[in-house]
């Protein structure tokens, strides 16, 4: 593992940190940052994010989705989690936090950007991140590449529409055109850019050409990553210091979100009866967001100073943290599951 996996909270927590003072002492160049957009898409979010996700998706290996049939139960347990759940709890708590228990500190307007900023999250699976905690967790590499293959498959069709749905059922105007455009820039480009990369570079048995790019891209995409954090907390700033009662209102429901859906999916693991080397992975899968992906949207629709936005980059600010905690619970109870390498 390198110093980056090793070390990523506190990469990203000095990020945050320098993000959130540069944002307050120098708020013009953020301003002028901000300003930078096409389409409602600012642009060094969108080249950070891009430079992030490139590398990652050149990891994503279509052809592993032929062994699906193999050991079908993980990738079921995850898509599951992904998409029958997680939005519609994440959509649920916003609403019951927002609408409902913090109904007397948020005012109308404000609440329901928040709860559109969490539902982003929770359409967002978890994709440049996976290979992460899965290499933390000791996780089945290929199973791990298999069931990340799958699920931007379906984010391609899927993120757009629920995402549209649950917008809509909590009262929010859903500019189509705006989020079709991000599902396009976010996930379909990069993923197109990555498996044409892969084809390139790999052949057949000698994945030496296709190793050694993905080794020089690695610090470029380690950049990418923490341009976007300083970025995005640069932006709110200002924000954050003047709210920081509106940072905790917004963590409490992503936390138990997050919290939530891992004992749900871990329960359910052991109940199938998974071994641990694909357990672990698939409940990290189903807990963690696309953040990068979120963000981008959030900012997309609703503006970069919108409470959607600031929803988005405190799900950054809860997510490190919190998957990090889990690791280590999973690690720990990796006695709880028998018989590591059955198939299933």
């Amino acid at each position: 593992m390198g110093i980056f996996e090793r070390y990523l909270s506190v990469w990203v927590s000095l990020c945050i940190l320098v993000g959130l003072v540069a944002g307050n002492l120098t708020p013009a160049l953020f301003q002028w940052f901000a300003a930078l957009e096409v389409a409602h898409v600012n642009i060094p979010v969108a080249i950070f994010i891009w430079i992030m996700i490139y590398p990652m998706m050149v990891q994503v290996d279509f052809s592993s989705i032929k062994d699906v049939g193999k050991k079908p139960k993980g990738l079921a347990l995850t898509l599951v989690i992904n998409w029958l759940v997680k939005p519609f709890t994440m959509a649920f708590l916003g609403w019951l936090f927002f609408k409902v228990l913090f109904v007397d500190f948020v005012d109308p307007q404000t609440a329901t950007e928040y709860i559109a900023g969490m539902i982003l999250l929770g359409v967002a699976p978890c994709t440049a991140m996976v290979f992460v905690w899965s290499n933390l967790t000791k996780g089945d590499a290929n199973y791990t590449l298999v069931q990340v293959s799958v699920n931007d498959l379906i984010m391609i069709f899927a993120f757009a529409p629920i995402a549209a749905f649950l917008l809509g059922v909590t009262d929010v105007t859903v500019p189509w055109n705006t989020l079709l455009l991000s599902v396009l820039l976010y996930v379909v480009i990069p993923l197109v850019a990555g498996a044409v990369t892969r084809r390139l570079l790999d052949s057949g048995s000698d994945h030496s050409r296709l190793n050694n790019f993905l080794s020089t891209l690695k610090p470029i995409s380690i950049t990418g990553l923490l341009a976007t954090v300083v970025l995005l907390f640069g932006f709110q700033a200002e924000t954050i210091i003047a709210k920081p009662v509106a940072i905790v209102l917004i963590a409490i429901p992503l936390l138990i979100q997050t919290y939530g859906i891992f004992a749900i999916a871990y329960a359910a693991a052991k109940a199938i009866q998974l071994p641990h080397n694909i357990a672990a992975p698939a409940c990290m899968i189903g807990t963690s967001n696309f953040f990068e992906l979120a963000v981008a949207v959030a900012i997309s629709l609703f503006g970069l100073q919108s409470g959607a936005a600031l929803a988005t980059v405190v799900g950054v600010l809860v997510e490190v943290p919190v998957m990090l905690s889990l690791v280590a619970f999973a690690n720990k109870t990796k006695h709880w599951f028998d018989n590591d390498e059955a198939v299933n």
